[in-house]
């Protein structure tokens, strides 16, 4: 009797140990299992992301332009709300679109082609360059003006890409820094420094 007792007592430790431990691992493995299909499932609705994005910008432009104060600028019946409200739903709608595609198994193609090679280096010289240039713009635009800096701004943007053309170039930035000027000044009432050109545009 006093040898089969132990005898029992491993059995049953021994068969119950293994059932104790193989639940324990089959739990393990369901809550990895349920991790990995939510990863997974997250994976494949990737632009469900997208969504989430449009819809937070569409609410935040809805309720900034709810707060928008209104006071003397408003004139007729529409008023400075109405276009934020209209792109505040709009982007809700779209992402509400959106979001239905990809739950009915929508997805983004992928880009066909550009031929990139990811090793090549960027060009850092013409990045510093455009840089170089934007701040001169800035610098300068409030001392000779508009007219003068575009143009600056324009050709050495130019320069910086790799553009040579020592004649046509400057003509092209002057076309292009006089047109925008006149355009924002007199069509647009949009104030921009004329510099020494002031008022002979």
């Amino acid at each position: 009797m006093t040898s089969d007792g132990p005898e029992r007592s491993h059995a049953r430790i021994g068969i119950s140990g293994p059932k104790g431990s193989d639940a324990e691992i089959n739990k393990q493995r369901q809550g990895s299992n349920t991790v990995g299909s939510l990863s997974g499932w997250l994976r494949e609705h990737a632009e469900l992301g997208v969504v989430v994005l449009l819809a937070g910008s569409g609410a935040l432009v809805i309720i900034d332009a709810m707060t928008m104060p209104v006071g003397y600028t408003q004139r007729g019946p529409v008023g400075p709300k109405a276009m934020p409200l209209a792109v505040g739903a709009l982007l809700l709608v779209v992402a509400v679109t959106l979001a239905v595609d990809v739950l009915r198994g929508g997805r983004g193609e992928a880009e066909a082609g550009e031929d990139i090679d990811l090793a090549t280096p960027p060009e850092w010289r013409t990045v510093l360059l455009l840089v170089g240039v934007f701040v001169g713009n800035i610098v300068l635009i409030d001392i000779v003006g508009f007219p003068i800096s575009g143009a600056l701004l324009f050709w050495g943007a130019a320069y910086a890409l790799g553009s040579r053309h020592w004649l046509r170039d400057p003509l092209v930035a002057v076309a292009l820094a006089l047109v925008t000027y006149v355009v924002f000044v007199r069509l647009l009432d949009v104030p921009l420094p004329g510099g020494p050109l002031d008022g002979m545009i």
